[in-house]
């Protein structure tokens, strides 16, 4: 039976055993009052968008008149129930909280995403991965409930299985034009204590993809990640957690993860400072800001050497656009390169030197995406149950080319290697090719189901077109 809210509007049931306390209900009654206001305000469609205070989209977007839902307050953990294996929390809680929680009981996300503010809700609207994706996939594909505000007044509880199944398997890679996660459920992995991390390093990408793909048959290893820091030098970096303690490295404060690569054999980290090594210095980008001057590291602080902090300059000067001017007085046009593709296993040495030969922006972090058994029912973000290699590669390219030359270089090249790009950065597709490469057909049909009026927006409009 649907249970009324105070606005008169129907909500349907949780899926069985989600969390409903009632201060989450009444922070999920309080945004949903919010949303069907401003349809009986007669707002225009396409003009509701999220009010918060983080994000991990690296576009500019036109600015327009939206309203804003403020939906600061979902960033609660639920439940934690280690045994059963799953956790549940509000969309958007971080994954610096969320971990937290979970560790307390011994446990973690299944997949982990690389930097702290990320959000569990904006990691499944989006495509989440990490080292773990070899056996688990996309973060999305670790979810087993997700109750959704939708564009047409509602909250609607979508599993695998129930009524909204379709929902469910749509949300991936929506960013937000479909509805808002306001609770998930995720699969939970046991986490000892510590982690051992061994760095192998290769001299051809053959052998390097090889190895990899080795990697990730083998029972033994939780974890698998590398880094190319040139043609030459690729490292490839396999982890397992361990129950006893060792003497475990910090690279929360001097010391920097990235280098060890190449410093170490074998390595020792705390659980917790493992799953945040690439956060510390953002992977590698913030020299870019200063802070791996060993003069300037001590003024940041250990406290302010996050992620957090460098997006928070980055936004700075995106705003007042210092860096396009100085760009413009060398002369030389100033391209930001930053950008997650994922490419089958049998094209990845193929990808790796093309995209050193052209665009040369290193190091390149790459990581191993399962053959997982939910691979091919996420119609959104559409790939085969075979194993793919996520590259990440996040710099600005100065040259004389036309402006988003190495990024449509980039789009057609995975393209043509029958690889998929994430969508929260810079993107060129033409309209028709976009919805080919990301299930238009779908996400259409969901849209005149759950967002029939499109006070939410367009997907492509928003991820191509900056809207």
């Amino acid at each position: 039976m649907l249970k009324r809210l105070r606005s008169g509007v129907p909500l349907d049931p949780p899926a069985a055993g989600g969390a409903a306390d009632g201060e989450h209900r009444a922070r999920c009654e309080r945004l949903l009052a919010a949303l069907n206001e401003g349809a009986t305000a007669g707002a225009s469609p396409g003009a509701v968008g999220l009010g918060k205070t983080t994000s991990n989209l690296f576009r500019d977007r036109v600015s327009g008149a939206r309203r804003r839902l403020d939906v600061r307050a979902l960033d609660h953990v639920l439940q934690v129930n280690a045994a059963a294996g799953w956790v549940d929390a509000e969309g958007m809680v971080p994954y610096d909280v969320l971990v937290d929680a979970c560790l307390a009981h011994g446990v973690l996300p299944a997949v982990v995403p690389q930097l702290k503010s990320i959000t569990l809700g904006g990691a499944v609207a989006g495509v989440g991965i990490e080292a773990t994706s070899f056996r688990h996939g996309f973060v999305h594909e670790t979810m087993s409930e997700i109750d959704v505000l939708v564009g047409d007044g509602r909250i609607v509880a979508a599993a695998p299985d129930n009524a909204h199944a379709a929902l469910f398997h749509g949300f991936a890679n929506s960013y937000g034009t479909l509805g808002y996660a306001l609770r998930l459920r995720v699969r939970t992995i046991p986490a000892p204590a510590q982690v051992m991390v061994r760095h192998q390093r290769f001299s051809r990408s053959d052998e390097y993809f090889a190895a990899l793909a080795d990697a990730c048959q083998r029972a033994d290893l939780d974890f698998v990640d590398g880094v190319a820091f040139d043609a030459g030098t690729l490292v490839l970096s396999t982890a397992q957690f361990m129950a006893r303690t060792s003497r475990a490295s910090d690279y929360t404060f001097r010391n920097i993860y990235y280098r060890s690569l190449l410093q170490k054999e074998t390595d020792y980290l705390t659980t917790r400072d493992y799953i945040w090594r690439w956060d510390t210095d953002w992977f590698w980008c913030s020299k870019n800001v200063g802070a791996q001057n060993p003069l300037l590291r001590p003024l940041f602080g250990r406290a302010r050497l996050n992620s957090r902090t460098y997006t928070r300059i980055m936004r700075w000067n995106s705003r007042i656009g210092l860096a396009r001017w100085l760009a413009r007085v060398g002369g030389r046009q100033r391209e930001t390169v930053i950008q997650d593709v994922d490419i089958p296993i049998a094209h990845a040495a193929e990808f790796l030197n093309f995209f050193l030969r052209e665009v040369g922006i290193t190091p390149v972090w790459i990581c191993p995406i399962g053959a997982t058994a939910s691979a091919e029912r996420w119609p959104l973000y559409p790939r085969r149950r075979a194993l793919y290699v996520n590259f990440g590669f996040w710099d600005v390219v100065r040259a004389r080319h036309a402006p988003g030359h190495f990024n449509r270089l980039i789009e057609r090249k995975v393209v043509s290697l029958a690889g998929i790009k994430s969508l929260y950065s810079d993107s060129f597709f033409e309209r028709s090719e976009f919805d080919e490469l990301y299930g238009g057909a779908a996400y259409e049909r969901l849209k005149s189901i759950y967002d029939p009026a499109a006070r939410l927006g367009d997907r492509y409009a928003k991820c191509v077109l900056r809207q």
